[in-house]
């Protein structure tokens, strides 16, 4: 299969730690309307620890996640909002991706959407994880921007997403994720 050709290797990443989280939701919702020619696969950060700057040998979690990342096309953070900004679990993954060799966002197609039980959906913890990207040297994917509020009543209680607004506007930033994807692809053709 030609490079042109294959599949777009999507990562998500959930900043929540919550194994019945909307951001979770979200995330699956998002691989369940990504059109033909993206795959996702979540990524856990479940089991990284505390980064502490102490010179040491880098734990196995991180190795795992420093790989997906490195092997993936692009990465769809699900970022939750807490205290007006990411989760401590999120930046901290981060910030150990960030000591990896070769540091595994630089040159990577981001995109990030967010899920929150208040009505502004994470837009402002959407609006520090987008900072740090850019210091990562990601290329972020801006528009259309994914805040879902109120999200108890978009997910019913298996998880599905049940609210159609929502649905569209992730099936457009999945669409519009895609074709970032391929236009980077090509570049580097």
């Amino acid at each position: 299969m030609s490079t042109a050709s294959r599949p777009f290797h999507i990562l998500g990443i959930c900043g929540s730690l919550r194994r019945l989280s909307f951001n979770l939701m979200a995330l699956k919702a998002a691989g369940e309307v990504m059109p033909e020619g993206m795959q996702l696969s979540i990524a856990s950060i479940r089991d990284i620890p505390m980064f502490d700057g102490e010179p040491q040998d880098t734990p196995a979690s991180v190795q795992t996640l420093h790989a997906q990342v490195m092997a993936a096309d692009g990465v769809l953070f699900a970022s939750p909002e807490y205290n007006w900004t990411m989760s401590g679990a999120l930046k901290n993954a981060i910030d150990w991706l960030s000591r990896c060799e070769p540091q595994p966002f630089a040159g990577k197609a981001v995109a990030i959407l967010s899920a929150t039980t208040g009505p502004l959906g994470g837009a402002r913890s959407q609006n520090d994880l987008r900072k740090v990207m850019v210091a990562m040297e990601a290329y972020g994917f801006n528009r259309p921007e994914v805040f879902i509020g109120n999200a108890a009543s978009k997910f019913d209680a298996a998880g599905a997403l049940t609210d159609e607004a929502t649905r569209k506007v992730l099936t457009q930033q999945q669409a519009g994720f895609h074709t970032l994807l391929r236009t980077l692809r090509q570049g580097a053709a």
